[in-house]
Order: structure tokens, then C-alpha cells, then sequence
């Protein structure tokens, strides 16, 4: 096996890029902290812009209802998402097949701009009035498919002899679902929550045109307030959001590391 060798235009360049991506938001948390009003001018530290921050009601407001959204929207996306990954895996070459994997995929490739168009075209032509459970349809509509993605990809090398092996000791298909598919899968379906998360949290495209009265997400109020200049007030806000999705993601990767030794361990008992 050839052994690809680590050299110095390998370590610069895996710098340069890591610093390209993260560089930017190291500088942004710290100049949350600046005392001064100038964003990029360093006037001392201070936690005044986070204590500002919190008797904002328009900014709270928003990210409350940024953070419902994503929840709900991230939720559903996994239920549907791991439903369509099982029909996909699970039930063959059924008459519809073709059209049913083309339609859970097509966001993936389809523009930003044009799913969102779409589902207001959808929404105005059915009579539905736009908020809140509009952008959180449209949020399941696109971000499912980065579920079915990321479960398709485990149940490929899923082992069926174990539901097999519950369906003869007397569980029913549902049954051995719950207590042994999706054990198994588990840690795909927190990682497909998360990026379905994420991305909701992250939306402005799509949740622009699908916005309405009570419906103002966090991203859409910041680009708003962006327009009229940057305060240091976005600066902690954005650090907030930096800190919540990284400590979400850590608390997966935890959990997820904790179900894999747990199906290992269960897997080294069941063959001795």
C-alpha cells in the first residue's frame, strides 16, 4: 500500500486554508469583546456590546424564533429523512422508484433562489399565509435530503442479519426497528439533525421568501441591520451562535462516539 508522505507544501497548505475558514471568525469573536464602536479599530476589552445585546428585544426575538424553526424544521427533516432512506435501501425497485429518489436528491443540486421562488409560488397559490410554519416547511423541504444522504450512507453497510436474527426471536418489523436498527443507526441520524439544524440556523435565502409577520428569523434581521452598518452588537451575537453550534457539535460527536463502543461492545459479546 503506497503511503502518501505528509511534506512541508502539505502542512502550508492545510494552513492556509484552515486560516482562510477560520481565521475570519477567531477575529470576529474577539472584536465582539472591543470596547470601541469601530468594529476593526481594537479599543480596549469589554463585555458592554453581550450586556447590550441581551435587553435587545428585536435581536432576542428573532433568535428565539430562528431557534424554534430550526428545531422543528431539523426534527421532522430527520423523521422523513431516515423514512426515506429506509424505503430507499429497503424496499427494491418499486414502480415510482426513479421519480421518488429523484425528488428527495433534486435539492441538493437545485439552486437557492429557485426553492424558494417555488415554495412562494406554492404557498401564495394554495392561500397560506406566510410565518412561521412556512419557513419551517420550506426548511424540512430542503434539508431532508441531507438526512437520506447522510443514513443512506449507513444503512449501506448495515448488517440485516440482525433484524433478521429479532424477527426470529418473535419482534415485530416495528419492534426490531426500535431496538435494533435504530441503535445502529442512531449515530447517522444525530449527525443528519445536526447538519439539517445547521443549515435551518444558517438559511437566509430561502427563509426570505417564505417570511411573513412573526416569521423574522435571526439571518434575515442581521443582513437587515448589515445594510445599515456593522456594530459590535452583530459581532456578539454572531459569537453566540459560533459558540451554540460548537458546542452542539461536540455533544454529538461525544454521544456519537459513545453509541459506536456501545453497538462495538454489543457486536464483540454477541460473537463470543
Amino acid at each position: 500500500m503506497k503511503v502518501t508522505r505528509f511534506t512541508w507544501f502539505n502542512a502550508t497548505s492545510l494552513t492556509l486554508g484552515f486560516a482562510f475558514l477560520y481565521l475570519p471568525i477567531l477575529l470576529l469573536v474577539i472584536f465582539s469583546f472591543n470596547e470601541s464602536k469601530l468594529v476593526t479599530v481594537w479599543g480596549g476589552f469589554s463585555t458592554k456590546w453581550y450586556q447590550q445585546l441581551w435587553e435587545n428585544s428585536v435581536y432576542l426575538d428573532a433568535a428565539l424564533v430562528t431557534l424554534k424553526i430550526a428545531v422543528v424544521s431539523s426534527t421532522m427533516a430527520a423523521i422523513l429523512g431516515t423514512v426515506s432512506a429506509l424505503v430507499l435501501h429497503r424496499a427494491g425497485r418499486f414502480r415510482g422508484r426513479t421519480l421518488f429518489s429523484g425528488m428527495i436528491y433534486a435539492p441538493l443540486v437545485m439552486p437557492e433562489v429557485i426553492t424558494g421562488l417555488s415554495l412562494l409560488l406554492l404557498f401564495v397559490a394554495a392561500g397560506v399565509a406566510k410565518g412561521f410554519w412556512t419557513i419551517s416547511l420550506a426548511h424540512i423541504t430542503f434539508s431532508m435530503c441531507y438526512v437520506t444522504v447522510v443514513v443512506s450512507s449507513r444503512l449501506v453497510t448495515f448488517d440485516r442479519s440482525l433484524e433478521e436474527a429479532a424477527l426470529d426471536l418473535g419482534c415485530t418489523p416495528f419492534t426490531a426497528f426500535l431496538q435494533v436498527t435504530l441503535p445502529v443507526i442512531a449515530p447517522s441520524v444525530i449527525s443528519g439533525w445536526l447538519l439539517a439544524f445547521t443549515l435551518s440556523m444558517d438559511d437566509l435565502v430561502i427563509a426570505s421568501f417564505t417570511t411573513g409577520p412573526g416569521g423574522t428569523t435571526l439571518p434575515i434581521q442581521l443582513y437587515s441591520a448589515i445594510r445599515r452598518g456593522v456594530s459590535p452588537e452583530i459581532n456578539a451575537i454572531s459569537s453566540i451562535l459560533v459558540g451554540v453550534v460548537t458546542i452542539a457539535v461536540v455533544i454529538a460527536a461525544i454521544s456519537s462516539h459513545q453509541a459506536e463502543r456501545r453497538r462495538a461492545r454489543n457486536e464483540h459479546l454477541a460473537n463470543s
